[in-house]
C-alpha cells in the first residue's frame, strides 16, 4: 500500500514536467500501462520509451491534477487534466482518470479512462 507521501510525490513529478522520471522512479520494472480498454503496454523500459515518443511529438505536455488523490489499500485514484501543445501552438485537454494498483511504494499497473474523441478537438 502506497502512503500518501508517495502518492504526493508521484503526482508532484508529473505536475513539475518529469514524466519520464516519475515512471522510472516509480514503477516497478514489469509495470502495465492501459489506455482504456487497449491492450497493455508491459514493461517499464517500454513506458520510458513510449512516453519520451509523446514528448517529442509535443512542443508542451502539461499536467494539472484535479482534486485529492483517493487512496484504498494498493488502489490510487487520480483524476487529471493534461494539456498537449503541438509545433503549431494548438493545445488538445484531455481530461482522464488514472487508476492505479500499487505493489508498496511502487506502481504495478495504471489504467487510464477517458473519452478519446477529446484528442480530436
Amino acid at each position: 500500500m502506497p502512503s500518501r507521501d508517495i502518492v504526493e510525490a508521484f503526482a508532484k513529478r508529473l505536475e513539475d514536467g518529469d514524466f519520464v522520471g516519475a515512471i522510472e522512479q516509480f514503477y516497478t520494472p514489469d509495470a502495465a500501462t492501459y489506455e482504456n480498454n487497449a491492450a497493455p503496454t508491459v514493461g517499464r523500459d517500454k513506458l520510458v520509451a513510449k512516453e519520451r515518443g509523446v514528448l517529442a511529438a509535443s512542443k508542451e505536455v502539461k499536467a494539472v491534477r484535479i482534486g485529492p488523490s483517493m487512496i484504498e489499500g494498493d488502489h490510487v485514484a487520480t483524476r487529471w487534466s493534461f494539456g498537449f501543445t503541438n509545433a503549431e501552438g494548438v493545445t488538445r485537454t484531455l481530461d482522464e482518470i488514472a487508476w492505479q494498483t500499487w505493489r508498496g511504494d511502487q506502481l504495478i499497473e495504471e489504467r487510464f479512462y477517458y473519452d478519446p474523441k477529446q484528442l480530436g478537438r
